[in-house]
């Protein structure tokens, strides 16, 4: 149970942008802000029109930060390792070419040092979007499972919405909403699962 006072959220999947439009629509009605709700899908023209529809922004994900900036870096190095340790060696087995293998050394330390600054480069640029779906619903409360199936909804071409309740008052009656709108089931969007209609507070309960 949610303690009063705990911003609880109601997070759903829906198969079609106008069920998400006419969802957040009869949200506003009951009495949620506009910034208190969001949606997010793959499908920028269809976003654009809900946006402009319903007045409400699309739900920036939450960044990717420091570890995508670390994971871009290991995946260059290992690119570098993987383009130019093949030659390195190959330098080394033919006679006539093994005076060169101390160059190919270098060429290898090279190849790591700049897979590793351009994979890092990469990272950083990915870390700073609005991708990272799984992350934010994490935040909010969403176990760890859910919010990954919720974000191959995403990116199975189903429309996110949330409806956020800071005192918990109305989360109820937009939980009702959401399902009467036609919230998917996550066996429908992602593979198996609950209700594509969810409560959670910030502990995931």
């Amino acid at each position: 149970m949610v303690e009063p006072g705990t911003m609880e959220s109601v997070v759903a999947l829906f198969r079609e942008p106008q069920q998400a439009q006419g969802a957040l629509r009869a949200l506003q009605e009951r009495g949620f802000d506009r910034d208190r709700l969001g949606f997010a899908l793959a499908d920028v023209v269809a976003e654009d029109d809900i946006a402009q529809a319903t007045g409400v922004s699309p739900e920036a994900g939450a960044p990717g930060g420091s570890s995508n900036v670390i994971r871009g870096i290991l995946l260059g190095a290992l690119a570098g390792l993987a383009l130019t340790v093949p030659i390195w060696i190959l330098l080394l087995i033919i006679p006539d070419t093994r005076i060169y293998a101390e160059g190919g050394l270098l060429a290898v330390v090279y190849g790591i040092i700049g897979g590793a600054g351009l994979g890092g480069l990469f990272g950083a640029l990915t870390g700073g979007d609005h991708g990272d779906y799984v992350k934010l619903l994490r935040r909010m409360g969403v176990p760890p499972a859910q919010a990954e199936r919720f974000y191959n909804g995403i990116k199975a071409g189903n429309v996110l919405v949330i409806a956020r309740d800071p005192d918990g008052a109305k989360t109820d009656d937009a939980l009702n909403l959401m399902r009467r709108y036609g919230a998917l089931r996550l066996d429908e969007a992602a593979g198996g699962g609950r209700l594509q209609s969810e409560r959670v507070g910030q502990d995931g309960h």
